[in-house]
């Protein structure tokens, strides 16, 4: 089976809890379960923040599906713990600053176009999408170009196989590909 290329929409102070423990970890809410265990090592993931309404981050899935009932991350139901959860391995993550305006790319997407135009971002409710992997590629794409043209301080956000030293020549952030991430 081929890699699928996921849209994981999170709410700003989720999106930050994942990227404070270094994107190691993702739950998905009991109610997208029948997604979430199809989620395979080398899938690909692109985040969505909804509330500010941007892009923010990639990452690679690094194990199958898996359940844990500890409480991570925060939802209005007490009982909601995110417990069908994968690893990852960060692989780009903007600053703040550098997050991608979902109103400047959404409408562009092959994804929405199952929405009427003006209604194109109804496409984003809810947690999990499967997401075209041309739709992937743009946004990894333009991530990648908005690194080059900021340079990314603090760690976060290089992109594939970039290492960054620290001047005691350990590696910075976690993930297999050297990707920080502080908030």
């Amino acid at each position: 089976m081929g890699k699928t290329y996921w849209m994981l929409s999170l709410s700003l102070e989720n999106f930050n809890i994942t990227r404070s423990r270094g994107f190691d970890v993702q739950g998905i809410d009991s109610g997208n379960r029948r997604r979430a265990v199809r989620m395979a090592s080398d899938d690909r993931v692109v985040y969505y923040v909804r509330g500010v309404r941007k892009f923010a981050a990639t990452a690679t899935v690094t194990s199958g599906h898996f359940r844990d009932g500890s409480r991570i991350w925060k939802h209005h139901l007490s009982k909601e713990t995110f417990p069908h959860r994968v690893e990852l391995s960060a692989d780009i993550v903007l600053d703040e600053s550098q997050y991608i305006e979902a109103s400047q790319i959404g409408p562009t997407l092959e994804y929405v176009k199952k929405w009427a135009p003006e209604r194109w971002d109804l496409a984003f409710f809810g947690m999990i999408h499967i997401i075209p992997q041309r739709d992937f590629n743009l946004l990894e794409s333009e991530m990648q170009r908005l690194q080059k043209m900021g340079g990314s301080e603090g760690g976060a956000g290089r992109g594939r196989g970039s290492r960054r030293r620290s001047g005691r020549g350990s590696r910075v952030g976690r993930g297999r590909h050297g990707a920080g991430a502080r908030s």
